[in-house]
């Protein structure tokens, strides 16, 4: 329990920790960088649910329960989209008024983050004597990928006008709810031992789906492509290292 309380607290404030730099920037950061770090963190999550979650998956379960919860993290991400206005960094629509705009923002990033919460709170759920390295890496992984979500959080914020403290601990406060979605994953799975196979597919479909819908186009959408591949490259390859040295 102290395991994955630590762990999802500390993804969590990673969000935060990214946007510090924040409050020293005395300039924007261009669109390439910016596209650059979506790609990063896109790469990161697929390592994360395709050599983390899924194995884990399969090792508790098999194709079948692997498939299901693939799908249902899938549907259940898409039917959330659906329900809840989403609305991307860069392109928004200049006839929403600022506080509209800016609590709609919030509220993508707060749901963006639950399924990551979920991710934590499963692998440490999963029994046998891997489960804590399985929790620690998805928590690493997970808190790696926070940190340029909090900067770009807090610099959409910024340009919004919104003053850098005050974007510093809206940013920190969206990544919050994972903590929230971490217990939950874990008691639901930890307590119903069946779900530990279907959980752990569910959150890597969940990130799957916002790795191809979400973050793979924002960061091809301004012609940065050839700079978004590399750095999408680059996050799967230290991910790669990061699992192999656990």
């Amino acid at each position: 329990m102290s395991d994955v309380l630590l762990g999802s607290i500390l993804s969590a404030l990673s969000t935060g920790l990214g946007a510090i730099p924040i409050l020293f920037l005395q300039k924007t950061i261009t669109h390439r960088w910016r596209d650059i770090l979506l790609a990063f963190t896109a790469g990161i999550m697929m390592t994360a649910a395709m050599l983390g979650l899924i194995p884990e998956s399969l090792k508790y379960g098999g194709i079948i329960e692997v498939s299901i919860g693939l799908f249902l993290g899938v549907l259940v991400l898409t039917s959330l989209e659906r329900a809840i206005p989403h609305i991307d960094l860069e392109h928004t629509k200049s006839g929403i008024k600022f506080d509209e705009k800016a609590l709609l923002i919030i509220a993508a990033i707060t749901l963006h983050n639950i399924p990551e919460g979920l991710s934590v709170g499963v692998s440490y759920a999963s029994s046998g004597s891997s489960a804590n390295e399985t929790g620690n890496l998805i928590a690493f992984a997970i808190g790696l990928q926070n940190a340029p979500e909090g900067f770009l959080v807090a610099l959409f914020l910024i340009n919004q006008s919104i003053k850098r403290g005050k974007a510093f601990l809206i940013a920190t406060a969206t990544g919050a709810v994972e903590i929230v979605a971490s217990l939950l994953g874990y008691y639901l799975t930890n307590y119903v031992g069946f779900l530990v196979p279907y959980g752990l597919a569910f959150a890597a479909g969940a990130m799957l789906f916002i790795i191809y819908k979400e973050l793979i186009p924002e960061s091809h959408g301004d012609g940065n492509e050839q700079f978004a591949t590399y750095s999408f490259i680059t996050g799967i390859l230290c991910m790669v290292i990061l699992i192999n040295s656990f």
